[in-house]
């Protein structure tokens, strides 16, 4: 651990750039971004001690940096809600600030809509291979690079990248209504082979 603290300025120098790539996708806002990799690389530095030497410290840290960019979406949303500011139109009429706020949530519409995305896409994902799926569920909805998929799964990092695509490309076939031959099915999504 006295060789990873007396090393560190090295591996900020590393992961600096890949650092602020990470932070401005999620932020969306540069200097927000740069806030959060300073941020994510204090809290790593101060929590050496938790780092586990079988993982690689880009793993870590980048666990670290999206949390931190999580949190702070979080915080951006609570401040948006709570804060409003009087504002006037062209014609110097004061508006009501409830009017210039995000909605709340999805129209109802809206939601019957996304209902129906994420049922065919769990029945998409049923059809899937196991490893494909287990690969696909992995980086999307846990947001896993390859290579922890890779030690998590015990599979070679090119491995998972090739079962990742497939799985991808599997899935836009299902979800376009098509089965794996190309022609278009009717009513329930199925695939001829595995």
């Amino acid at each position: 651990m006295d060789q990873a603290r007396d090393a560190y300025a090295e591996l900020v120098e590393r992961h600096q750039r890949r650092a602020a790539r990470i932070a401005f996708h999620y932020l969306r806002d540069a200097a927000d971004g740069d806030e959060a990799v300073q941020d994510a690389f204090v809290k790593a530095y101060t929590h050496m001690a938790t780092f586990r030497e079988e993982l690689p410290f880009e793993v870590w840290f980048t666990r670290i940096l999206i949390n931190g960019c999580l949190d702070r979406l979080k915080a951006r949303r609570r401040r948006e809600r709570w804060i409003a500011r009087p504002t006037t139109d062209s014609d110097g009429v004061e508006r009501d600030p409830a009017e210039h706020l995000p909605s709340r949530g999805p129209s109802p519409e809206d939601q019957v809509l996304q209902n129906e995305r994420r049922r065919r896409l769990r029945a998409a994902l049923t059809e899937l291979p196991e490893r494909q799926r287990l690969v696909f569920v992995l980086s999307h909805f846990e947001g896993r690079t390859s290579r922890e998929v890779s030690s998590m799964t015990g599979l070679n990092e090119s491995t998972v990248r090739v079962h990742l695509f497939r799985a991808i490309r599997r899935l836009r076939t299902l979800l376009s209504g098509q089965d794996v031959t190309g022609t278009v099915k009717k009513g329930r999504v199925r695939h001829a082979a595995r």
